[in-house]
């Protein structure tokens, strides 16, 4: 009886893996890990505060802002307790339920970010190439639908895929590759019929991921056809600097999916520590960089956080 309760027990049970060869040193990367996230959690939630208290910046392209620094803190919030738990010696243990919702939230988020960065290009071409509409176009209750839109794309459409995964049978040692749980990875350790899951995730990345990439690309190409008209120098500059936050989200967002996509396909023979760094980049490396990017680059968001700081020390 022992035996057999033994068995459903680790058979519901996985192994997250940290950072392979570096057990000792647990201790001393914590500490960055332990920072990374810290500014993940404070910087996005402060990109919200600014927003949210500021009435001058309740316009779309910072609600669309704020929807992307939402979905940053809460990838931050859905990776946090395991990635941490592996580097403060807790646990590198998860549940199958707890792994499902984890990669439920991991991909659902992701395809969400990258919904909210097609939604900012849009911000930016209706901005650019038909000024004298913006305000007519993006209206308060058309980016409420864009948002209910990316969000019901974003985790509708994958729930069949991960709901499925509750009923394999995982008959492979339960190792997982990363401190998180992607869909991905449980494939791996799943000797059931897998292939609508596959085939599914692939007609997903196609439909979300690699369009919303062609559909930005586009509407830089007309951006710059639209500036290019335009006469005067200083005026093209100033344009363009419009779109540097966003081109520099754009980067920060689909770099390290690409890099951890050709690791996976092309790296099999690298050390298992890049693939867990590699991950840890695609994870952490977007919420991380874009409330630095829209702090720095973005004068509204600047001077409000200096005026902030500056009536705190006072």
């Amino acid at each position: 009886m022992s035996a057999l309760l033994d068995s459903k027990i680790n058979s519901s049970t996985f192994f997250l893996t940290g950072f392979p060869g570096l057990e000792q040193q647990y201790p001393w990367l914590s500490m960055p890990f332990s920072c990374i996230y810290a500014m993940v959690l404070s910087g996005n939630c402060l990109v919200l505060h600014v927003i949210w208290t500021e009435p001058s910046l309740h316009e779309p392209m910072f609600y669309f802002l704020a929807m992307l620094a939402l979905t940053d803190l809460c990838m931050g919030l859905s990776t946090v307790h395991t990635v941490l738990g592996i580097l403060w010696g807790l646990s590198q243990e998860i549940s199958l339920d707890a792994c499902i919702a984890q990669t439920f939230f991991v991909h659902g988020l992701s395809c969400m970010e990258s919904g909210v960065l097609l939604a900012m290009a849009f911000d930016r071409f209706t901005a650019i190439c038909n000024p004298l509409r913006y305000t007519s176009i993006l209206t308060n209750i058309r980016i409420i639908k864009f948002g209910v839109v990316i969000l019901v794309r974003s985790f509708l459409f994958i729930t069949a895929p991960i709901v499925l995964l509750k009923s394999f049978h995982y008959c492979r040692p339960h190792i997982l590759s990363h401190s998180f749980c992607l869909h991905q990875d449980l494939l791996r350790l799943a000797c059931s019929d897998i292939r609508f899951n596959s085939f599914y995730a692939l007609a997903l990345v196609i439909c979300t991921l690699f369009l919303d990439s062609v559909l930005i690309l586009i509407s830089y190409i007309l951006i710059l056809y639209s500036v290019l008209a335009i006469a005067s120098q200083e005026e093209r500059l100033k344009l363009l600097q419009t779109c540097v936050s966003h081109i520099c989200a754009v980067l920060v967002f689909y770099i390290p999916i690409i890099g951890l996509t050709m690791v996976h396909r092309f790296g099999k023979h690298l050390s298992p520590v890049v693939h867990v760094l590699m991950g840890n980049i695609y994870i952490l490396f977007p919420p991380l960089m874009n409330p630095i990017i829209y702090s720095v680059k973005t004068q509204q968001i600047r001077s409000r956080i200096q005026k902030w700081f500056t009536l705190n020390k006072n």
